[in-house]
């Protein structure tokens, strides 16, 4: 790695490190978990830019960083870009089916509104 690729990388929990009650928390922002759903949904990496949140960009900066220290989400530069992408396998295998419960509740919640 570079001196300057180690500058640019972010710190993520390793999957031993990544607790219930953090991921619970990340998941508990409607903001943040829009972010979740809309990676769920992606089959690649998303830049920070390719989200429309309905914070100010310092806020929207908050709640990424708040997806990635609590294991919840992987980010990595791409240039100037910041891709987010999902860590599924991770915490899947970390917590069997809380990720497919979570996202299926929020469409529920979504059908039951509308």
């Amino acid at each position: 790695m570079t001196e300057q690729a180690a500058h640019r990388a972010l710190a993520h929990p390793e999957p031993g490190g990544i607790r219930l009650e953090d991921v619970l928390h990340a998941l508990s922002d409607p903001v943040r978990l829009g972010i979740v759903r809309r990676l769920a949904d992606a089959p690649d990496a998303l830049a920070c830019s390719a989200f429309d949140v309905p914070v100010t960009k310092s806020t929207s900066t908050h709640h990424f960083r708040v997806l990635r220290e609590s294991g919840v989400v992987r980010q990595t530069y791409r240039g100037t870009a910041k891709l987010n992408a999902l860590r599924r396998a991770e915490l899947d295998a970390l917590f069997p089916g809380l990720l497919d419960h979570v996202l299926a509740a929020a469409d529920a919640e979504d059908t039951r509104r509308a």
